[in-house]
């Protein structure tokens, strides 16, 4: 399975010159931790940063900026993590390990975003996993009890 089945596709995205303020607003709108930060080209969407909830509270609240003048390419990480849509799972889990974070953007084989996965994106997805391989377990138990007897 590649990441493209579980990605979520609706990316909540600003541009640099976006206010914290109005990155702020999109997040709580739209109940995400993160914006990704993208740059348009030929009509494309180039992500070149993200800024998280927690961003907010460290860069912005704990030092009493004015999250209304600050713009989020002032706080947004620019060295980018993002992993291709073709990736694995198992591929985008290390990806995330190796670089500890939580949220990985998608691009498909030219940059272009395409999604965004999360570890609660991950999880879900493996707990699911776990559930079907605990119930074929208990299957298999059964049956080799049932054939013993």
């Amino acid at each position: 399975m590649t990441i493209r089945a579980i990605c979520n596709h609706e990316v909540i995205t600003v541009k640099e010159d976006a206010t914290v303020f109005e990155a702020a607003q999109l997040m709580r709108n739209h109940h995400v931790g993160d914006v990704v930060v993208v740059e348009e080209n030929q009509g494309k969407l180039i992500p070149v940063g993200i800024v998280t909830d927690r961003d907010l509270v460290i860069e912005v609240v704990a030092t009493a900026l004015d999250c209304k003048v600050i713009t989020v390419s002032d706080i947004m990480v620019r060295h980018l993590s993002v992993v291709e849509e073709s990736a694995s799972v198992f591929e985008t889990i290390q990806s995330m390990t190796s670089k500890g974070v939580r949220r990985l953007p998608t691009v498909d084989g030219t940059g272009v975003l395409t999604g965004i996965v999360t570890l609660d994106d991950l999880l879900v997805l493996l707990s699911k996993e776990m559930g079907t391989l605990t119930k074929l377990i208990s299957r298999e138990l059964k049956n080799e009890a049932s054939t013993r007897r």
